[in-house]
């Protein structure tokens, strides 16, 4: 399977940003090292690559609890985001991914949901030339419950205008994933397509 299809029956599309319509995956990674190491801790990938999709500042209480250290959750989220937006110009576009919000465009409504922050979000779509493309962008600044709970899909759902069981959505993490089958949505697993 070379390309992504819509589902039949479709009628409102959702993608998650990171490692999905954006390559910042890489990106984020560095920026966790760097972040934990600044404040003398040891940085486990593994660990951080088992929390894609939760809200960053949930994560660092798990990086404490794990390590047995006493990070402090505010600080280390910022340093990561410092670092984050000082190289936010090596971000690439996901093409086989990005390339159908680009043909749906006016056809479907799509939305953005993130368990990104809100400034981290939009400027990713900004650096990829993807802002336009979306309308509705739900991220961990609003008040729901992050994936794996369903509430930002359902919320993307209702602002769209589309019931839950017409919506596909466009996933890279085993949380987004479990997210949209609570949700009672479609999903693809992009990670299928990536070579």
């Amino acid at each position: 399977m070379n390309n992504i299809s819509i589902l039949p029956g479709i009628k409102g599309l959702i993608f998650d940003c990171d490692g999905t319509l954006v390559d910042s995956m890489p990106l984020h990674v560095l920026a966790w090292k760097a972040a934990v190491k600044k404040f003398g801790a040891v940085y486990d990938q593994d660990f951080f690559y088992s929390c894609k999709g939760m809200k960053e500042k949930d994560i660092v209480p798990l990086y404490n609890a794990k390590h047995n250290t006493n990070l402090d959750p505010e600080q280390v989220v910022e340093a990561k985001h410092e670092f984050f937006s000082q190289n936010i110009s090596q971000l690439k576009r996901i093409d086989i991914v990005a390339n159908i919000a680009l043909k749906y465009k006016g056809i479907l409504p799509m939305a953005v949901v993130s368990g990104g922050t809100r400034e981290n979000v939009l400027a990713e779509l900004k650096a990829t030339d993807l802002n336009s493309l979306f309308e509705i962008i739900l991220t961990s600044n609003d008040s729901f419950a992050s994936k794996p709970a369903p509430d930002l899909f359902l919320e993307a759902a209702k602002l769209m205008g589309v019931v839950p069981q017409f919506c596909q959505v466009f996933e890279d993490a085993d949380l987004g994933i479990e997210a949209a089958i609570n949700a009672k949505m479609q999903f693809t697993d992009v990670r299928k397509y990536f070579s």
